[in-house]
């Protein structure tokens, strides 16, 4: 369903965003440290990654490429920036219409699209560049949040001139329901995950109370979050089995600020280890923050946070 926003802000939110599509590439911030062997190790300690490729050197020298390479999903990893940082980097195409969302009241924004591709490993010492470029916007569309508009950006990661990782975003910014919900109707949560074919079957099972982690169907490894290839074999065969929803936290932070639509601050997000051998990441709630401490046994619990939606989080399995 599509809507109408008023006639004026729309035609100067079209316009920017042909001129930011026209513009094309826009080269970013170059990594300011190369790919490097620390960065590697702590990203893959706290992904569970046990891939020797990433880590051995001597496993690395008789494997396939022959040195250590870094895991394609830290792509984005290299070229983060802090905050001082972001603060002092050049507008991209994408910031300068994001800016004339927020000030014309489209302050909502939730990830509904991402999609990376790899066109090969990243080698230790190589120094990677981003670039972006607005691919699209669309709307105003009408949706369970509010009136809003997608936005979808392209970055490209190059070593040199050679593309080497690209990645697709796009969110939702939307201007919040100010009416209140029909009788009977709770307001629409504002964190939605995003859905698409590769986390559809956890979301399915969350609304049926169960806490399902998908399983290659070749090897057997258990994996999280889901993906469509296994890490380990490389096979798109793919299904899941059914957690027993007991695990214990392996680590938390204590979000205070800034504040987020939805959760009251302080709320903790941690990462809790499953006895199947995966992580997931969740809220802990029934507990106060200062409470939360690593390896305490939790519990699955599922909230309803609307009339659609449906959380896994964690609560003290004494609880």
């Amino acid at each position: 369903m599509t809507t109408t926003a008023g006639s004026d802000v729309h035609e100067r939110l079209v316009a920017l965003a042909e001129r930011m599509i026209a513009a094309g590439e826009a080269r970013g911030t170059a990594a300011v440290d190369a790919v490097n062997l620390p960065m590697i190790r702590h990203w893959a300690d706290a992904m569970g990654d046990a891939n020797p490729s990433y880590t051995d050197a001597k496993f690395a020298a008789s494997g396939t490429h022959g040195e250590i390479v870094a895991p394609p999903a830290m792509i984005q990893v290299w070229t983060m920036a802090g905050v001082r940082q972001a603060e002092a980097q050049e507008e991209s195409p994408v910031t300068g219409l994001l800016a004339m969302l927020d000030g014309n009241g489209f302050t909502g924004v939730v990830a509904t699209n991402c999609e990376q591709t790899y066109h090969r490993y990243l080698r230790l010492g190589e120094r990677v560049e981003p670039s972006t470029r607005l691919s699209a916007m669309t709307g105003p569309k009408t949706t369970a949040l509010g009136t809003g508009y997608f936005v979808t950006w392209l970055t490209t990661w190059y070593v040199g001139d050679e593309p080497v990782a690209e990645m697709m975003f796009r969110v939702l910014k939307f201007r919040p329901w100010e009416e209140k919900p029909a009788p009977g109707k709770r307001e629409p949560y504002p964190l939605r995950p995003a859905v698409n074919r590769d986390t559809a079957f956890f979301w399915e099972g969350v609304k049926d109370g169960e806490l399902r982690i998908q399983k290659c169907g070749d090897c057997g490894e258990l994996r999280h979050p889901p993906g469509p290839a296994c890490p380990s074999c490389r096979s798109l065969n793919r299904t899941h089995v059914t957690a027993a929803g007991v695990g214990e936290v392996f680590s938390f932070v204590v979000h205070h600020n800034p504040p987020v639509p939805g959760p009251r601050t302080p709320f903790v997000v941690a990462v809790v280890a499953l006895p199947e051998g995966v992580r997931i990441v969740g809220n802990i709630v029934d507990c106060p923050p200062e409470q939360v401490t690593i390896g305490m046994p939790v519990r699955v619990s599922y909230r309803e946070m609307d009339d659609e939606l449906t959380l896994p989080m964690w609560a003290p399995r004494e609880a």
